[in-house]
């Protein structure tokens, strides 16, 4: 049985500007199933992001595109290899334009920092001590 693959699809006011901001995080973009309408963001080999213009974006749902200056949609939680990987992501997160949405969470075992993007969607990144996580519970 192969891996579930997640596909979050999120509307994007500038598709260029959303596709240089995650480039400066150090992602890239599946050319296969990337136009000018859409770009697939790859985070791993099961993981990817659809940004799709508000045009397309709304060729999937007859709902409201949510005003992400005024609601969150979603949080959307990504893993990093170590603390120093979180902190390298959200700096570069930072640098490209996005905005800190609230102070690093620290609790020894799990290290996580958040921002929103250019388009105000909802990220987090996490480490976690997987071994001392369980010594935890």
């Amino acid at each position: 049985m192969s891996a579930t693959m997640i596909f979050v699809n999120l509307p994007v006011e500038d598709l260029d500007a959303s596709k240089t901001f995650w480039n400066r995080l150090g992602y890239s973009f599946n050319p296969q199933f990337t136009d000018e309408t859409a770009a697939c963001l790859v985070f791993s080999d099961t993981v990817y992001a659809m940004l799709l213009t508000r045009a397309k974006f709304k060729e999937f749902t007859d709902k409201e595109i949510a005003d992400t200056g005024r609601s969150a949609e979603v949080i959307i939680a990504l893993s990093a290899e170590s603390r120093a990987r979180v902190d390298e992501l959200a700096d570069a997160a930072l640098a490209a334009g996005g905005t800190q949405t609230r102070p690093a969470d620290d609790y020894g075992f799990m290290y996580s920092r958040s921002f929103q993007d250019l388009d105000g969607h909802l990220w987090e990144l996490v480490w976690m001590d997987e071994a001392a996580a369980s010594a935890q519970g």
